[in-house]
């Protein structure tokens, strides 16, 4: 006889209907920066952990409004609290990094932002029961997930859900948008080319890394007219990462879904807690948590390179005139995209490999900018954010390039030089 659940599998299924997307006007942003950590003299020499877990000791010390985590590999990481504005947001989480940074260089330590890691191989230095069970559960995949936990740092703007009904800020129409402008953002953004000092032959590695993933937890849930009752179903049919235990591993029977669980009761019953807890283990580059959580960007370059796709992102989603010029623009990239789901879809791979080399993706991106940059202003964008956004505008995007370029440019110089060098010889 099966064990009865904790819950219901309907009981289940109403509970995620309930969270996974909370309605209304559009008026809270927030956004995740992650950085990888590296030594300030030399940034590719490997951190070692008793370094690490002393810089997270220290850290954690400051007066921080944003929550401070480290990833598996190492990887800092600042979350905001949810902003009532984009002005808000931005100087929320620069004060804190005015704290962070110099606190870090104080202990001799300096924070990259690139979204793969391009000096060397991936390291766990984290051994938390999750990361062990997370580590285990992906090497069932092959060495993607190793990169993913601990070679990867992203910029993750969060996003209201919007209105239940039709309209620029309707939940269905911003769900569709985020699926198809995130192509968009991966490309104008992409910053990861190399791994180990040598090219990939991709502009954002990391966005080829996590489509390498399982595709029962990493691939964006059908595009269904009700998006509740598409994320309840990929969510209880998704397989069990792992099932916590007190005592003892955190592991799961392979190829056990939710879903079965549920029915089955083995091994244990599981509780509506277990089911937050799986959902935090899913992750498609769209992620509804209540609001919309974009996990598509590398991160960036310089001490405000996070900003412009923090600004770029809230402007397209969060100003009406915005939001329905940019739907506009790429819903006929749905056409190159296909009935595959992102991130494995062509667009997405187009986007990941030649970023705005690729025309239609190059003009999506101009106009998609050009709408964001006329909507600052209305949301209270301060003169400062309105110049980064121009000035990456007219680097980047206006001439078909992405941060990525810069650092390729800088790798074949150097290769130039060095075989001129030897020639010299």
């Amino acid at each position: 006889m099966p064990v009865r659940p904790a819950e219901s599998e309907a009981e289940l299924e109403a509970h995620l209907h309930g969270i996974c997307f909370k309605t209304g006007p559009p008026r809270r942003i927030g956004v995740e920066i992650e950085w990888l950590v590296h030594d300030a003299r030399n940034p590719r020499c490997p951190v070692e952990p008793d370094r690490l877990r002393h810089a997270a000791g220290a850290l954690r010390a400051l007066p921080l409004s944003s929550l401070l985590t480290f990833e598996p590999g190492g990887q800092l990481e600042l979350s905001s609290l949810p902003a009532t504005s984009l002005t808000e947001c931005i100087e929320a989480v620069a004060a804190d990094l005015a704290l962070v940074r110099p606190a870090m260089l104080a202990m001799g330590l300096g924070m990259a932002g690139h979204g793969h890691n391009p000096w060397h191989p991936p390291r766990r230095v984290l051994t938390e029961p999750r990361y062990n069970a997370m580590e285990a559960y992906f090497d069932r995949w092959g060495s993607a997930g190793r990169a993913m936990m601990c070679a990867t740092a992203s910029v993750q703007v969060c996003v209201d859900a919007g209105h239940e009904e039709p309209g620029p800020f309707g939940l269905g129409r911003r769900w569709r948008l985020a699926h198809l402008l995130g192509a968009v953002l991966t490309a104008a953004f992409a910053n990861s080319p190399t791994s180990e000092g040598c090219p990939t032959g991709y502009r954002s590695t990391r966005q080829v890394v996590w489509s390498q993933l399982d595709p029962g937890r990493t691939l964006a849930p059908p595009q269904e007219p009700d998006p509740r009752t598409a994320w309840a179903r990929y969510v209880l049919d998704a397989p069990v990462m792992c099932v916590r235990n007190e005592d003892g591993p955190w592991d799961a029977p392979e190829g056990l879904t939710f879903r079965e669980w549920v029915r089955t009761g083995v091994p244990r019953p599981p509780t509506r807690e277990d089911l937050d807890y799986h959902v935090t283990t899913l992750f498609p580059p769209v992620r509804p948590r209540g609001h919309l959580e974009l996990r598509m960007i590398d991160a960036q370059s310089g001490d405000g390179g996070w900003i412009v796709p923090l600004a770029v992102t809230a402007a397209l989603f969060d100003d009406a005139e915005a939001t329905e010029r940019a739907y506009r623009v790429v819903k006929p990239l749905a056409d190159t995209a296909g009935s595959r789901p992102a991130p494995r879809n062509p667009l997405w791979r187009r986007a990941a490999r030649g970023a705005l080399t690729d025309p239609e993706l190059h003009s999506a991106a101009v106009a998609c900018f050009a709408a964001a940059q006329e909507a600052l202003p209305r949301l209270g964008a301060s003169l400062e954010v309105r110049t980064a956004v121009a000035e990456f505008t007219d680097r980047y995007v206006a001439r078909g390039r992405c941060p990525a370029d810069d650092h390729l440019d800088a790798l074949y110089a150097a290769e130039g030089a060095l075989l001129l060098g030897k020639d010299g010889q």
